[in-house]
């Protein structure tokens, strides 16, 4: 039977109180696996006295003035005596042992013996009234995201953290995380999944809201600590780009300019059933200072979709027509994939550019003319990302309003040197975008869900992925673009099953991306 060195943090920041954590050291006492030490490390100093420390043998306090988690950890790594280390996340979620975790764990990695790190689904107590197992996604190459869940209780053999040189203490925030991607560019990482009453272990905390924008709230140190630890993975695994490099011009012949001085731009909205929307959209695209551009409505509700009637006022004929604005082009199609819509869109723009505007958001004024400043400034801008503020409509009165709480969404992870490498740490790929509508048809166009997981999700960020690895990107810092939140909104109050399978589509996409990449490294 083989040692298991457990590694549980006292802080002063608990997300409970220090005497519930006397629960999760009870719940290892009543372990029937017997071979074990508990290393406990103390964030606040000398501690305080506890009587479970001092009468079991096997538990070991260790108290100090650690300068970060990391260095905590690490001491706790060099008192560790087991075959084995499991590290217990439970600074922010009380954990709690079921009878068997420990020999549970201890039996899958003697299993798995090429395994670099064992997690497992948990138990999520909210409250008395709401229990649920929280299944967990299985690893691959693509899983690079930093907020993806593997739970709190992580497994390694004491050799794989050893071989890795353990936490890196010059992190503050991104040291688990640097920890992860490190074991799993060398080794295995394996999930053990649950059914019915197979969770490994539980744990106590709040359950969460998803929030799109969770991420600007995180601190801008917190982002940069996080993008140094995935631009160190991808280097470890060949599959970072450097700044400037795998870059090729766009080019266009004479005559292709001549035709697109007459439409520059083609904004292509799918759309289904946004009739009290649609008016906004179109309106903050004819007020543009740049008018030579259009507008395609793809409508994808059938015959019978009530954005129609939305749209036939600015038609000719209708009361809003005006022929000296930039022209509105309805399509009605009745299959709700935005792929096909987009593609379908492409095949009849007449414009040289692609520029994104959703159904229910509008345009800056000045939108286009900034966007189409960028891609004059160099040949090798494949793709314009901009940045936008988020307003909300009042379900009651109708009216709009800036919230003035999320501040202006700029995208700073789009960094001229290493924004293509950071964006396969996050899901957000920009916005609003545009792009040359030659390079999208070249590169294959938008997604239409025939991608693993896709279900009008995800369209565009493999394309993203793919134009980044070719061309630069160009940006525009100021907002240009007002993303409207609104009941109906499909990008807030989303349930789990539609998380984790959006985020196993863009995992996927992720994964060939880094593929890609390693293949262009090779060819270099």
């Amino acid at each position: 039977m083989k040692k298991i060195s457990i590694i549980l943090q006292y802080h002063e920041n608990l997300g409970y109180s220090p005497s519930e954590m006397d629960q999760t050291i009870q719940s290892v006492l009543k372990q029937n696996y017997e071979n074990w030490e508990l290393l406990l490390v103390d964030f606040r100093g000398d501690g305080v006295d506890n009587p479970l420390l001092s009468k079991n043998p096997k538990i070991f306090h260790l108290p100090g003035t650690y300068k970060n988690q990391a260095q905590g950890l690490n001491a706790a790594l060099k008192k560790a005596t087991g075959d084995y280390v499991l590290l217990c996340q439970n600074v922010n979620a009380l954990i709690e042992f079921r009878l068997s975790t420990l020999e549970c764990f201890e039996l899958v990695a003697s299993r798995n013996p090429e395994a670099g790190m064992v997690y497992a689904d948990y138990l999520l107590i909210e409250n008395a009234q709401n229990r649920k197992i929280i299944h967990l996604l299985d690893h691959h190459e693509g899983r690079v995201r930093d907020n993806m869940d593997y739970g709190s209780l992580f497994f390694f053999p004491r050799q794989v953290l050893q071989d890795v040189g353990g936490l890196d203490e010059n992190y503050e925030a991104a040291a688990i995380y640097d920890l992860r991607l490190k074991v799993s560019a060398r080794y295995r990482l394996v999930h053990i999944a649950a059914k019915t009453n197979g969770h490994v272990y539980s744990i106590q905390a709040t359950g969460k809201k998803f929030n799109v924008f969770d991420y600007l709230l995180a601190g801008k140190a917190v982002q940069l600590e996080m993008e140094k630890a995935l631009t160190e993975h991808l280097k470890r695994i060949n599959a970072y780009l450097a700044p400037g490099m795998n870059y090729h011009p766009v080019e266009y012949s004479a005559t292709e300019n001549e035709k697109f001085k007459k439409c520059m731009a083609s904004i292509i909205i799918p759309v289904f059933d946004r009739k009290d929307f649609i008016a906004t959209a179109i309106d903050s695209i004819q007020a543009q200072t740049v008018q030579n551009i259009e507008v395609l409505i793809m409508v994808n509700g059938g015959a019978a979709d009530s954005t129609i009637e939305g749209v036939k006022p600015y038609l000719p004929g209708g009361k809003k027509y005006d022929s000296n604005k930039p022209a509105v082009r309805l399509f009605i199609e009745d299959i709700n994939n935005l792929g096909f819509c987009f593609n379908k869109g492409l095949r009849h723009a007449k414009g040289k550019y692609y520029i994104q505007l959703d159904s229910d958001d509008r345009l800056k004024p000045d939108a286009v003319e900034k966007i189409l400043k960028v891609f004059e400034s160099d040949q090798r801008i494949a793709m314009v990302i901009g940045s936008y503020e988020v307003w909300k409509k009042d379900a009651q009165t109708g009216e709009i309003t800036r919230m003035e709480e999320i501040p202006v969404v700029t995208h700073d992870e789009w960094t001229e040197e290493n924004g293509r490498n950071n964006l396969l740490r996050i899901n957000g790929a920009g916005a609003p975008r545009a792009a040359h509508i030659k390079i999208i048809q070249q590169l294959g166009g938008f997604g239409m869900n025939d991608s693993p997981n896709c279900r009008n999700y995800g369209e565009d960020y493999d394309l993203v992925l793919r134009m980044s690895e070719q061309y630069r990107i160009g940006r525009v810092w100021e907002p240009i673009y007002e993303v409207i939140r609104h009941a109906g909104g499909t990008d807030h109050s989303i349930d789990q099953d539609t998380i984790d399978r959006n985020d196993s589509a863009k995992d996927y996409m992720r994964l060939e991306a880094i593929r890609r990449r390693q293949k262009i490294n090779r060819q270099k």
